[in-house]
C-alpha cells in the first residue's frame, strides 16, 4: 500500500451516532521515512497494520451511514495507539522482527513523525468527535483493529471477536450479551487485550474524556483476511451493536 495521506475520512456527513477510527488501517510508509529496512513480506504482516480492520471500517460506516477516520500510516512508522512517552509508540522491534529504520531517531526527527502523522490524524478524530459534541451528540465511539491468531510464539488464540474495555462497560457488555447469542462464534471479553488507558491512546483521549460511550473490537484476522470474512463479521458487529439497543 503507497502512502497518500495520515488519514482518510470516509463518509464525513454520515449521520448515525456513531464515530468509527481505524488507528492500524494502513501498512503504508511515506516516501520521505524510506523502507524502514523491513523485508516486503515483513510490511504484509499484523507488525505493520491491522489486517481486515480497513474494509470493515469502511463497511460499517457504510451499514450505519456514520462517518470513519483511517490513519493512513503503518504502526512501524508511528503507532497511533499508544501514549507520546510509550516505548513502543516508534517501535525497535515488533514480533521478532528489528525496525532498523527506528534506531538512533534525533529528536527532530521523532518529533516530525509524531506532528506529520500522530498529531494530524488525531486531530481529525478530534474534529468529528467535537462536531458531534457542539450538536449536543454524544456519539458511540467505535474503534476498529485486528489481531493474529497467535502472537510472539504463544498459544493460539480462539476468539475470533473480542471486545476490549477498561471498567466503563456501559456499550460492551450488552453488545457481549448480543454477540454470544449468534450461534458458532467464539466471543472474548478482553481477550488477548484489555483496553487499557495507560497504554491505548485513542479510546482513552476521544471517549472516556467525553464520557461517551465507547467499543473497542478485536477480529481475528485470519477470520477477515478475506473479503467474505470482512463482510460476515462486519455484518456480525453491525447486527449485535442493533440488538444490544445502545444506539441513541
Amino acid at each position: 500500500m503507497s502512502w497518500t495521506a495520515p488519514f482518510d475520512i470516509v463518509n464525513p456527513t454520515g449521520k448515525a451516532g456513531i464515530v468509527i477510527v481505524c488507528d492500524h488501517a494502513s501498512n503504508a510508509v511515506p516516501q520521505a521515512i524510506g523502507d524502514l529496512g523491513v523485508a516486503p513480506q515483513d510490511m504484509q504482516r499484523h507488525i505493520a497494520w491491522d489486517i481486515g480492520a480497513t474494509p470493515i471500517a469502511r463497511r460499517l460506516a457504510e451499514a450505519f451511514d456514520a462517518p470513519a477516520i483511517l490513519c493512513g500510516t503503518s504502526r512501524l512508522v508511528i503507532d497511533c495507539n499508544r501514549k507520546l512517552d510509550d516505548p513502543t509508540l516508534i517501535p525497535l522491534t515488533s514480533d521478532g522482527t528489528v525496525i532498523p529504520g527506528n534506531a538512533g531517531l534525533t529528536p527532530a526527527q521523532r518529533r516530525h513523525r509524531i506532528d506529520a502523522y500522530f498529531t494530524t490524524y488525531h486531530d481529525a478524530c478530534r474534529r468529528v468527535v467535537a462536531e458531534r459534541l457542539a450538536k449536543a451528540e454524544r456519539p458511540l465511539f467505535l474503534s476498529i483493529h485486528s489481531m493474529t491468531d497467535r502472537m510472539n510464539g504463544g498459544g493460539h488464540r480462539p476468539w475470533e471477536i473480542s471486545l476490549s474495555s477498561n471498567e466503563d462497560r456501559r456499550a460492551t457488555d450488552p453488545v457481549l450479551v448480543a454477540l454470544r447469542r449468534m450461534p458458532d462464534l467464539v466471543v472474548g471479553d478482553n481477550e488477548p487485550y484489555d483496553m487499557d488507558p495507560r497504554a491505548d491512546y485513542s479510546t482513552p483521549e476521544h471517549a472516556l474524556a467525553h464520557g461517551l460511550d465507547y467499543l473497542q473490537v478485536e477480529f481475528r484476522q485470519d477470520r477477515v483476511a478475506a473479503a467474505e470474512g470482512q463482510e460476515r463479521f462486519a455484518m456480525i458487529l453491525a447486527r449485535a451493536i442493533r440488538d444490544s439497543g445502545i444506539l441513541r
